[in-house]
């Protein structure tokens, strides 16, 4: 190895598949050869039969689907209202003046904070847990949006200028398709952030969803179960990753070439 050399897809592909091999083995000798207590934490074998017990006989698909739509929503509507509001804030400065403290100041406001006043405003229906992945996410994509719209090479822009574009010309025909690519690599981003949140939001009055599932385990002291909802939780949020990656090479090739 040398700093900065690349390494082929094949080469990545093993280098990732080893890492897991070599987790799964260390965890099976702290497990099954006696070294942790299986109350603290449960060896592979357990922790698979129990995922199959959640799945076929206590409805873990319907928590499973709970979850994603959680996700899909809250996330889909802090982007619908952080991407024009980011992009304004990007191409102009008296906007950015206006809503950039706030902005700044709200994206380290943790949501889980909130959970106590939402329940209050929202109850502990769906529209909290929505809520709580809205409020995590938003101001994060609003801020990352706005740099990235602000940082458009000016020479495009005089050009556009130069040859009779207006202000909305500018931002339809040079901002936004400039700054698409980008912004939809921090879309991919944050939207690995909402998982994070849904989570939090189903820990307290949730009767569906990943989250509730944990909380239940973790009363019985089920650690396999408890490990397997992570699993999931991961192995759902690559396969978005890898759809969102891939939806995003197809939409934007140029920014492969």
């Amino acid at each position: 190895m040398r700093p900065l050399d690349p390494v082929t897809s094949k080469q990545r592909v093993a280098y990732g598949l080893a890492f897991f091999v070599l987790f799964v083995a260390l965890w099976s000798w702290a497990t099954l050869g006696g070294h942790v207590s299986k109350t603290f934490l449960a060896n592979p074998l357990t922790m698979v039969q129990e995922g199959f017990d959640l799945l076929t006989k206590q409805g873990f698909l319907y928590d499973i689907g709970m979850t994603v739509w959680r996700v899909v929503g809250g996330f889909a509507l802090a982007a619908v209202i952080a991407v024009p509001l980011g992009v304004l804030m990007g191409a102009y400065k008296p906007v950015e003046a206006f809503l950039e403290p706030f902005v700044s100041f709200a994206r380290y406001l943790p949501a889980s904070a909130f959970i106590p006043l939402l329940i209050l405003w929202a109850g502990i229906g769906e529209l909290q847990k929505l809520l709580v992945i809205f409020i995590g996410s938003v101001f994060q994509v609003i801020l990352m949006v706005a740099v990235t719209v602000g940082a458009t090479r000016r020479d495009l822009v005089e050009a556009a200028y130069t040859l009779g574009a207006g202000d909305r010309g500018v931002i339809r025909r040079v901002l936004l398709p400039s700054s698409a690519p980008e912004i939809a690599e921090i879309l991919r981003l944050v939207l690995g952030w909402a998982w994070t949140y849904v989570i939090v939001a189903e820990l307290i009055g949730s009767s569906s969803g990943i989250g509730h599932m944990i909380t239940d385990s973790q009363a019985l002291l089920n650690t396999g179960q408890i490990i397997f909802g992570i699993i999931v939780i991961g192995l759902i949020g690559l396969l978005s990753d890898f759809l969102f990656k891939a939806f995003n090479a197809w939409l934007f090739p140029w920014r492969l070439a």
